[in-house]
């Protein structure tokens, strides 16, 4: 009840992502002069390879360019947290930890892993080392 005496309901979102729903993040270096989005490419084929194998659907593919180790700061995580946030995706599928963060600034990678847990969404790495592990992020 407010001070009012007026009952007040909670207003906190109860929906819960279909499993299924994935996002594909990628954020890679693309400063090879002869070949620029290849990592990129590589990065969108083993995701959705990997997806496919957990038979994961990818809702959407969104891209950063790389260089910004702040991912909060960049347009296309922040299209990551808002599909979370509205339980649009229960799963982020990225190619390894340095697509969120670089390994130099790995508190920031620690920050946003923590918020998509506490929004029950799950981070999948692709990189074989890490999926062979089960690819998710702890």
């Amino acid at each position: 009840m407010s001070s009012a005496g007026i009952s007040q309901e909670s207003t906190a979102s109860s929906a819960v992502p279909d499993p299924s729903a994935a996002v594909l993040y990628v954020c890679a270096d693309r400063s090879s002069p002869s070949m620029p989005e290849l990592a990129s490419e590589r990065a969108v084929e083993e995701g959705q390879a990997f997806a496919r194998e957990r038979k994961l659907r990818v809702m959407e593919v969104v891209t950063d360019p790389y260089g910004e180790p702040d991912p909060s700061l960049r347009e296309g995580w922040q299209r990551v947290r808002a599909l979370a946030a509205a339980s649009a995706v229960a799963t982020v599928i990225v190619r390894w930890p340095a697509m969120i963060a670089p390994e130099a600034r790995h508190e920031y990678r620690y920050r946003e892993a923590t918020w998509l847990q506490e929004q029950g969404v799950k981070v999948h790495y692709t990189w074989a080392p890490l999926a062979a592990s089960t690819g998710e992020c702890r």
